[in-house]
């Protein structure tokens, strides 16, 4: 039996199968909502549950008196109202599936690998900044990672990979690749993308979750972009902020951006900030209610992001976008993903 969900605030209704998530009937519908992990792990895609039952993965049943629910894990076991964070008609492009080849392979951190893949000549793939792609492996087992090129840039992919102990994807496969090796992808994917706005943007990104940034800023770069953007990077030592001279360049050419990096384990010649990334931000900004806020990286800092930063700093709900990178295929792998997925 086939169920309806009703958006309150929009008067938009889409069907729902029974063992279909709410959240995949939505984008079935050409409709997106916050989402991020889709793994019940972010929280991003918590949404109001006004009326009707869901039967939501690892919760059980959930009805109206329980208020909230995770999209990502509910079935229907009704017709049911919901009140997202944000609903949006869907604006995506067409996604391929393209045998590209490796073009290079650069060592950028001990534990960082950048991949730069080609795809065929005459072929492109366009996407939004922000968005990821999946490369799929011979078993068809599938990994997801932000590509970190500008929009324009869409004959191939760079991507940032880090190395995860055990991971199926960067300890097994990635060191045994080669230049001329050839990698089978889908793309583009994912809602994690810079939205057109008269508001500031902030940054906030932890490790690898640097690479969608990446392709946010140099895609507003290539258009010619005057939006203010400031980009708060939290890493661990100052190693891990591995491209860290190029924001760096970015901030003394660009007059419309900033760059701060932060440090949790510094050594003691850093003169930097340090601390909690987005710790940084809330010193820095104590009313973000003009600002677009944009977290990409470990799910526990994403998560605090958009608690402290909606709850303390007057941050609307549906100003702050997020990509947390969770473990991806967890039966068989110790994979970070952009939750979407990644490694």
């Amino acid at each position: 039996m086939t169920f309806n969900v009703t958006i309150t605030e929009h008067g938009v209704s889409f069907p729902c199968e029974p063992r279909e998530s709410v959240l995949d009937a939505a984008e079935r519908a050409g409709y997106t909502m916050p989402s991020s992990c889709r793994k019940g792990v972010c929280n991003t895609c918590e949404a109001g549950l006004v009326e009707g039952e869901v039967d939501q993965r690892g919760r059980g049943r959930l009805t109206a008196k329980d208020g909230a629910a995770l999209m990502c894990r509910s079935r229907p076991r009704s017709d049911v109202s919901i009140r997202p964070k944000r609903f949006e008609r869907t604006d995506i492009f067409r996604r391929k599936i393209i045998t590209t080849k490796v073009y290079r392979l650069v060592k950028a951190a001990p534990d960082v690998t950048i991949l730069t893949l080609r795809f065929p000549i005459g072929l492109r793939a366009p996407f939004k900044a922000g968005q990821y792609l999946q490369i799929v492996m011979d078993d068809e087992d599938r990994r997801n990672f932000s590509l970190a090129n500008a929009t324009r840039d869409n004959d191939g992919a760079e991507l940032h990979v880090r190395h995860v102990p055990d991971g199926k994807f960067s300890t097994r496969i990635l060191p045994k690749m080669s230049v001329g090796d050839r990698v089978r992808v889908e793309v583009p994917f994912g809602n994690f993308y810079l939205r057109d706005s008269n508001r500031s943007v902030i940054l906030v990104a932890s490790g690898t979750g640097f690479a969608p940034m990446k392709s946010i800023v140099e895609s507003a770069i290539q258009s010619g972009g005057q939006r203010p953007m400031h980009l708060y990077w939290g890493a661990r030592t100052r190693e891990d902020i591995y491209l860290e001279e190029l924001p760096a360049k970015w901030s003394k050419r660009l007059p419309w951006f900033s760059f701060t990096p932060v440090l949790s384990d510094p050594s003691s010649s850093w003169t930097g900030r340090t601390g909690l990334v987005h710790d940084a931000v809330r010193e820095d900004h104590c009313d973000l209610s003009a600002a677009d806020v944009y977290a990409c990286g470990n799910p526990s800092m994403v998560d605090a992001a958009q608690r402290d930063f909606t709850e303390s700093h007057r941050l609307p709900d549906a100003q702050f976008f997020a990509d947390a990178f969770v473990q991806s295929g967890l039966s068989t792998s110790n994979d970070l993903q952009p939750v979407a997925a990644r490694s």
